[in-house]
């Protein structure tokens, strides 16, 4: 039991951080839709369960500590480069919207220039990376409980101070911008970019299980949670719609809403989660690139995170609205190409 609980932690954590931390992911995806964002979290929960199993199956199965390992298994040996291509675009997608993320961050706590706020981050990824500071990312990781415990104070608060109807609150919902025009297919989108940035990681996490039944468990387990997490920030956030609505970090304004030290709390919570994103996105796909111990390795994480700055300047919720989903259509396919290896396994055959 004690290895599925760290392949569902590790599932988690990595969706926390690039899926829903600031709340605009699930405004999107989920809470635009009104009430019938309950039913894109539950096939967002579904869909993320069945999902996680396969993965941490394949990697159990294949006992791969590589990523490629698992990725070539599941596209084959000609769509597989193409399968790990398209999860270093989505990684550097992430990386983006996570300096984005920054400077939004930055702007509505500190009333600091956006522009300013993710300059200062992407110095700090490039720093943190050029100086191989792994403690300081597993140091981060440690911060994963008490977002998680905001959240339920961001809920409980939400609920009881809610002052509009359901019925108005459903039309001040519906009248906030879509990442897609119907709610199943935005759960899907939402779940596609998410999986693709870590599918990989998965993948390896299954690899650490000898047994089957635990990764499957592990991956199953990570998946209910992530579903339950989607919907308590959306009801959250669909409770006090009149505040949150056109902002772009929801769930800071509603901290700041509860007290300005738990705005503030909020925040630095938030930047160290994206923090920790941006450098775990960008330190994988950098490794994609060039070895690690190479000269050159400091020059592709130099360039990266200048034209991901440079990007980021289209803003946070521009990028959420228009990149995510382009990832996320992506995503769909590489989906589509796991639920393919799947079958194949259970009928003894591979993918070729």
């Amino acid at each position: 039991m004690k290895k599925s609980i760290q392949i569902a932690g590790a599932f988690v954590s990595l969706v926390v951080g690039a899926g829903f931390a600031s709340g605009q992911e699930i405004m999107q995806y989920f809470t635009s839709f009104g009430l019938m964002s309950v039913f894109g979290c539950i096939v967002a929960t579904i869909i993320f369960t069945m999902l996680g199993m396969t993965l941490a199956q394949i990697g159990s199965d294949l006992q791969t500590s590589s990523h490629k390992e698992g990725i070539h298994f599941i596209g084959g040996r000609f769509f597989g480069p193409v399968l790990d291509q398209l999860i270093s675009f989505v990684l550097f997608g992430i990386a983006v919207v996570m300096l984005a993320g920054a400077g939004s961050t930055f702007n509505q706590m500190y009333s600091v220039d956006a522009s300013i706020g993710s300059l200062f981050m992407a110095i700090l990824v490039v720093i943190t990376l050029m100086l191989n500071a792994e403690s300081i990312i597993k140091m981060l990781a440690a911060l994963m409980p008490y977002l998680l415990g905001i959240i339920f104070i961001l809920l409980i608060y939400s609920l009881f101070t809610m002052e509009y109807s359901v019925s108005e609150l459903n039309v001040i919902a519906k009248s906030q911008p879509s990442a897609s025009p119907h709610w199943f297919s935005s759960a899907v989108i939402y779940v596609s970019y998410n999986i693709a940035a870590g599918a990989a990681m998965l993948i390896v996490m299954g690899g650490t299980a000898t047994n089957r039944k635990v990764a499957r468990r592990g991956g199953a387990l990570g998946g209910i949670i992530l579903g339950l997490l989607i919907l308590l920030i959306n009801v959250a956030l669909f409770a006090k719609m009149d505040i949150v609505a056109g902002v772009e970090m929801p769930t800071l304004e509603l901290a700041k809403q509860i007290h300005p030290t738990v705005g503030i709390i909020m925040s630095f919570v938030l930047l160290a989660m994206i923090y920790s994103t941006a450098v775990g996105t960008l330190y994988i796909l950098a490794v994609r690139i060039v070895k690690q111990d190479r000269f050159a390795f400091k020059v592709v994480i130099n360039l990266l995170c200048i034209v991901g700055f440079a990007i980021s300047l289209v803003g946070f919720t521009t990028l959420i609205s228009k990149l995510y989903v382009i990832m996320g259509y992506l995503g769909i396919v590489l989906i589509l190409f796991i639920m393919i290896s799947a079958l194949f396994k259970s009928s003894g055959r591979k993918v070729t």
